[in-house]
């Protein structure tokens, strides 16, 4: 009989979020009597949502994605990595990481957690289908008058959409007003006129059912903003290859939103050597560079992204959408913006299902806004944007 792990870890339940660090841990656990670490998954949705405090109560290691930073500093459950590290090491990971990654989890000074994966909202289409990347917003609403332009408006991205598409005129959401009119009016008019001419029942899909149905069927063939999954790159067995493109922005303006994971410690871990060692490891130019696309995980530091061989492999996803992550807006990471992305998606997609004006879904969205900030623990987060940020104006 194996014996229990010396830690206990959490993913996500997808092939980019599990198999390397699964496959990891299979070498690091080779040749001992007691397993160092094993992970475990949970589904994309609970990854989204759930209390980190719980998580970090009951895991070692947790995967992370960086709007939990503010919950997680309210109860102070996860251990920063200058702690474990040294801050010279922290340092050397923010300067070499994909733009914001690794600032993406500062709080206070300090850093909360590994930039292992990088994601952010790019545009996705079928090449066969529309030859060349859109380069501006009222192409891809041209494009979507002749059918198959989705948005990603399932879950928390409805909301996601409309921080990608205001970031893009430079608008960062902060403050009492959320977002600018001058930035949220048009983009919410944008997401409406391309709403009523979407494929139906796209807008109840995640990102992953948005690339593959586009992958495998005809009646997606753009979706403009929808978090980059490198796997779809490629062709598979049934499944057709899709194009990735940075996304259209102002000379001022951000790519679209970060999203990727961090690796976080809880309070509860007690970090042996080894387990420093592996997890160092996992961001070592080798591991970013080789291991860790060879096991479908999606690198979190530059070197990777501009790797020529890591870009033959996946069909020059990473070089195509660069510009993007270097670029990438962060989101709001005060206690119970979690909460508030949930309930500000649900209410945009009943906006938008109803032919709401913009003025009064950004109303409604105001008023969620300021009652989520009203009820944080800790600071509003609106500093996030302000030096020291890392690697924030990464170009292809």
């Amino acid at each position: 009989m194996t014996p229990p792990p010396e830690y206990r870890g959490l993913t996500w339940d997808h092939p980019r979020g599990r198999d390397a660090l699964a496959a990891a841990a299979a070498r690091a656990n080779a040749g001992r009597d007691r397993p160092l670490i094993l992970w475990e998954a949970q589904p994309l949705e609970g990854f989204e949502s759930a209390p980190i405090a719980d998580l970090a109560a009951r895991y070692d290691v947790l995967v992370i994605d960086h709007p939990h930073l503010g919950e997680a500093a309210a109860e102070d459950c996860l251990t920063p990595i200058e702690e474990v590290f040294g801050p010279e090491a922290a340092a050397r990971w923010a300067a070499a990481a994909v733009g914001p990654a690794m600032a993406s989890y500062r709080w206070g000074g300090r850093h909360y957690a590994l930039p292992l994966d990088v994601a952010c909202q790019v545009v996705a289409r079928r090449p066969d289908r529309i030859a060349a990347p859109p380069q501006d917003w009222e192409e891809m609403a041209e494009i979507a008058r002749g059918g198959g332009v989705a948005l990603s408006l399932a879950g928390p991205h409805a909301v996601l959409t409309l921080m990608s598409l205001a970031g893009s005129r430079g608008a960062v959401p902060q403050g009492e007003a959320f977002l600018p009119d001058d930035a949220a009016l048009p983009a919410l008019d944008w997401m409406r006129r391309l709403h009523a001419l979407r494929p139906p029942g796209s807008e109840a899909m995640n990102p992953i059912a948005l690339l593959e149905a586009m992958a495998r069927g005809e009646a997606i063939a753009l979706v403009p903003l929808v978090f980059g999954y490198a796997p779809y790159a490629r062709a598979a067995a049934g499944r057709r290859a899709l194009a990735f493109s940075d996304t259209p922005r102002a000379g001022a303006g951000f790519g679209g939103v970060l999203g990727g994971t961090g690796i976080a410690l809880s309070r509860r871990a007690r970090v042996s050597a080894d387990l420093r060692a592996h997890l160092a490891w996992l961001l070592s130019d080798g591991a970013q560079r080789g291991f860790i696309p060879r096991h479908n995980g999606q690198p979190g530091l530059r070197a990777a992204w501009t790797d020529a061989s890591v870009n033959a492999d996946w069909a020059g996803f990473y070089q195509g959408t660069l510009a993007t992550a270097g670029h990438a807006l962060l989101r709001p990471r005060f206690d119970g913006y979690i909460a508030f992305q949930t309930a500000a998606s649900a209410a945009l997609r009943a906006g938008l299902a109803a032919g709401e004006p913009p003025e009064r879904m950004l109303a409604g969205l105001r008023s969620l806004w300021r009652t989520a900030r009203d009820r944080a623990r800790g600071g509003a987060d609106d500093d996030r944007f302000l030096p020291p940020l890392t690697n924030t104006r990464d170009t292809a």
